[in-house]
């Protein structure tokens, strides 16, 4: 078999990596029932040369979430996070999603998700710490200003629901203390936002809001007129102090199911800028009502759960047909693989196993939806030239309607229907033991077709219908699109 010529210097390297490695060359394709029509074209005669993918766009880029839980070295994570956007731009990220960047009740071993001072970004004594567990106030301002050097967003983590680390107060709605008192001797050093327990449920404005329950104590109650203008509408609020005095660029709404969507509402029409809401939900029909009513994205957790019953639990890939918010609403689907909370959960049926992560990305990083890339995951020498390819292929040629031209529990094959202008692409997943090879339907006559992946050297031909012969090694995937 002739060796196809790469552009792209390191995709032979990637013939190595398990998750999505071919077989030899010499290795028996299983043709039972898999080439359907037609017979077995004749390889190319010459080597096909590959498009230079730099010139063409899909429109879109890629996400990257920026930590993992308990990122190591504390209050060093903004130093961290500067060497490496440089890096993450020139591979084709446009945002990067920070940690909550504010003071927790857990100090210097907070992840953020206890939020006591919301303006506290590193500079007060409290808590037992002046920095955050990530650093600085200055720290983080360099980071940001960096971001914005090499044209990357930054989304701030922002948690709305509850708080943690306030002082003891009698509560006369609980009648008994609570940890509600916020002040610049309690967890509020900097004097803004100060709270009592007038502002968390219950008190005499209301019971309880529509959102499931979480810290039932401290949890925040958005119908206080004056909690609405701390959080969105006064000149010094939270989402304006964020945007115009620390420069963020859009947010990560935590734990969208423990407030009403209307909370989303009032603030993006304060700030605006992108924002993607954590509703952790596996269920298409929920994320798709939350997106309706607050007009933002979603992770798609409906995507993510397909995913893992496709290429762990059930280990059937007809589930990665099954409904999800990037097949209704594609434009408000943020997709991804893995992130902080699902890599330390320890049910299996919350995260997708390692061996099967890089199909996952080829997955996310083919179809439409906004992917997000998990930070561990790019940083294992293991998969980082892979990810970084499939990025590439995704910002170039992941475009155009999505069409499943075959499924079943071990193979599965997607169009991108592309345009004028860009040739689109077809992927093909198999889980099963022997390389894989299929008779489709693409949108290119009488040209060769070139695995962009570099995971088979097999090149194909298309006939003068667009059948063409394309071939997945074993559990593994292949990217294929026209060459020049």
């Amino acid at each position: 078999m002739k060796k196809t010529k790469f552009l792209f210097p390191f995709l032979f390297s990637l013939l190595l990596v398990v998750s999505g490695c071919s077989k030899d060359d010499d290795e028996v394709v299983d043709e039972t029932d898999d080439i359907t029509g037609g017979e077995e074209p004749e390889e190319t005669p010459n080597d096909p040369e590959a498009l230079d993918l730099s010139q063409y766009s899909s429109g879109q880029k890629v996400m990257m979430q920026t930590f993992y839980w308990d990122v190591e070295p504390r209050f060093e994570w903004w130093n961290n996070l500067s060497d490496k956007v440089e890096g993450w731009a020139d591979a084709g990220i446009d945002r990067i999603w920070l940690p909550v960047a504010t003071k927790g009740q857990s100090g210097g071993y907070s992840m953020g998700y206890d939020p006591s001072d919301y303006f506290d970004f590193g500079e007060y004594d409290q808590h037992g710490t002046v920095p955050t567990r990530f650093g600085t106030r200055e720290e983080l301002e360099n980071l940001i200003s960096k971001s914005h050097e090499l044209g990357l967003e930054v989304i701030a983590d922002i948690v709305l629901n509850h708080n943690s680390g306030g002082g003891l107060e009698y509560n006369p709605y609980r009648e008994k203390d609570t940890y509600t008192l916020f002040n610049e001797e309690n967890g509020n050093a900097s004097g803004m936002f100060n709270r009592n327990y007038e502002h968390f449920h219950p008190n005499d404005v209301s019971q309880s809001d529509e959102g499931d329950l979480f810290f039932s104590e401290q949890d925040v109650d958005h119908d206080v007129p004056y909690v609405q203008d701390w959080f969105w509408k006064n000149e010094n609020s939270v989402a304006k102090y964020y945007k115009n005095e620390m420069g963020f660029d859009g947010w990560r709404f935590d734990y969208v199911k423990g407030f009403g969507t209307w909370v989303i509402e009032g603030w993006m029409n304060e700030v605006g800028g992108f924002a993607v809401g954590e509703n952790f939900d596996g269920n298409a029909d929920v994320l798709v009502d939350w997106v309706d009513a607050t007009g933002v994205s979603a992770f798609d957790f409906a995507a993510f759960y397909k995913m893992e019953e496709a290429f762990d639990r059930f280990d059937d890939l007809n589930y990665l047909d099954g409904n999800t918010l990037r097949k209704v609403n594609p434009d408000k689907a943020v997709t991804f693989v893995a992130n902080h909370d699902t890599e330390k959960d320890e049910n299996e049926d919350n995260r997708i196993a390692t061996e099967n992560k890089m199909k996952a990305y080829a997955y996310i990083l083919t179809h439409d939806g906004y992917p997000t890339i998990f930070y561990s995951d790019y940083e294992n020498e293991a998969f980082n030239e892979e990810i970084k390819q499939l990025i590439e292929i995704h910002n170039s040629l992941a475009l155009g309607d999505v069409e499943v031209l075959h499924v079943d529990n071990n193979e599965y094959v997607m169009k991108r229907e592309g345009n004028a202008e860009n040739p689109g692409l077809i992927l093909y997943i198999s889980t099963g033991n022997s390389t894989k090879r299929r008779n489709v339907q693409t949108n290119w006559n009488n040209v060769t077709l070139l695995d962009y992946s570099g995971n088979t050297t097999y090149t194909p031909t298309s006939d003068e219908n667009g059948m063409a012969i394309i071939e997945a090694p074993a559990n593994g995937y292949s990217i294929y699109s026209i060459t020049k």
